[in-house]
């Protein structure tokens, strides 16, 4: 493989690594929030333990988040210097107040909540966990930023330098107002929201399948039902208008999603497909008619374009080039991400309406700890069909990656495979850590909770 190839692998694993623990981080710390609030009104000694016992699960989540956060950022500067220097005036900013703004805020109101438990008044303290989470979503928003200025660029200028032209900001209001950001950042602030409050049904099940004596479990199965469903669907409404905006500023990559080959009126939505990227084609494929043109556009018979068009428009416009992410991996990327929403979505309404009838049932909790994992492949795949779509570009329509890369790593693409496969062996053991931490804390239980939390935080706060 090529240095550009590794490059990409070596930035593709850090961040999908990275980013199963960010969606959980930001719905976690609202979760325990609302817990410590039922607590301090209530004064019900069930709503501190529960607290207390997620608050742990978060800290650990927590802790792996931000050890394999920081990598990221060397990348910049190590595999992409290029990038760096072009884009650097306007990625640098809200990079920059992420981590003195939010990051530093949520890390220092964690330190409190963690240590000052005993310290602080009950109302400071139930304050600082508030804190941390909207800290925690201040952070997400100010990457998000920077983000979305590489899928829709705006509020820039290109100048010439004596080391090549590159970008620079002419409107930080209109940078951080940018409207891709405004239809992003709900949306994962929603998946976050559904993704904390699987985790907690999936761990509360989980328990309550261990010992009839974790039923303090049970006070958390239908509020949280209900705010995974509300976070779903608040998903899916942010998905769909985020939906339309790509339709219009990417079309390649909505073309893409839907393995659609060629340009179509009244368009239809392929529930599945088998694609043939080679003879740019589809084999047996399952479609709903018209479906397409109403989600890209509300009007049924709205024309949709289709990857052999903007092929050729691209051409045109930009040069000779292979302008066409990879078909497949979008189209079941996409899929992959809806179909694992649905299921949720399906779950979570049966857990509100039946909820006490299921909750007499062992194979209902089974069910609830088999949905876990579904959150995570949603985030992974809506994150891969964020990014992949983009391709050939690292900045839509202005930077394409080969021109992204370090020039000075060019000639030793082996340095990047060694560097490549240090950082999939050193994920591979924090990921045993995490999982090894959170499954002794789970198998413990309630038991001796007191004892086993400031194990866990001697554990954690060392590493």
């Amino acid at each position: 493989m090529d240095l550009l190839t590794l490059a990409r692998l070596q930035f593709a694993a850090t961040t999908v690594y990275h980013f199963l623990f960010v969606p959980l981080t930001l719905g976690l710390s609202f979760l325990v929030a609302w817990m410590q609030y039922k607590y301090y009104k209530t004064h019900d000694q069930a709503w501190d333990t529960l607290t207390r016992y997620f608050g742990t699960l978060f800290l650990i989540n927590f802790a792996v988040g931000v050890v394999t956060g920081i990598v990221q950022e060397f990348q910049f500067g190590m595999n992409w210097s290029n990038y760096s220097r072009f884009v650097g005036d306007i990625f640098g900013a809200p990079l920059a107040i992420e981590a003195l703004a939010a990051f530093f805020l949520e890390s220092t109101f964690l330190g409190l909540w963690i240590f000052g438990r005993d310290k602080l008044s009950p109302k400071l303290h139930l304050a600082t966990i508030w804190i941390v989470a909207f800290a925690s979503s201040l952070s997400s928003l100010w990457i998000l930023i920077a983000n979305s200025f590489m899928q829709s660029p705006t509020a820039f200028k290109i100048v010439e330098t004596a080391f090549g032209p590159r970008a620079e900001m002419t409107d930080f209001w209109a940078l951080i107002t940018n409207p891709h950001v405004l239809r992003q950042f709900p949306h994962v602030l929603a998946s976050g929201l559904a993704t904390g409050a699987i985790f907690v049904l999936a761990i509360s099940a989980l328990n309550l399948l261990m010992s009839h004596k974790n039923d303090v479990f049970k006070k958390l199965i239908k509020p949280m039902s209900i705010v995974g469903a509300i976070a779903l669907i608040l998903s899916v409404g942010a998905g769909d208008a985020q939906g339309k905006y790509i339709a219009k500023h990417q079309p390649m990559k909505l073309a893409t999603s839907e393995a659609l080959w060629e340009t179509t009126a009244s368009a239809p939505f392929s529930i599945v497909s088998v694609i043939d990227e080679k003879r740019g084609m589809n084999g047996v494929s399952i479609e709903i008619p018209y479906a397409l043109s109403i989600l890209a556009t509300n009007d049924p018979n709205a024309t949709v374009q289709g990857i052999n068009d903007l092929q050729k428009q691209y051409e045109a416009e930009y040069g000779p080039g292979d302008y066409t992410p990879p078909v497949a991996l979008m189209f079941y990327s996409f899929r992959a991400m809806v179909y694992a929403g649905t299921l949720m979505l399906i779950v979570m309404i049966l857990s509100i309406i039946f909820s006490k009838k299921l909750q007499q049932h062992r194979w209902y909790y089974v069910i609830l700890v088999l949905m876990l994992p579904l959150p995570y492949l949603c985030n992974t795949a809506g994150w891969i069909f964020a990014e992949v779509g983009r391709t050939p570009w690292i900045v839509q329509g202005i930077l394409k990656l080969q021109d992204g890369i370090s020039t000075a790593a060019s000639a030793n693409a082996t340095t990047v495979l060694i560097s490549l496969i240090g950082f999939v062996v050193l994920y591979g053991i924090l990921a045993i850590i995490d999982v090894s931490l959170m499954a002794n804390f789970i198998k413990k239980g309630l038991k001796n909770i007191d004892q086993t939390i400031q194990e866990e935080k001697e554990v954690v706060t060392t590493w």
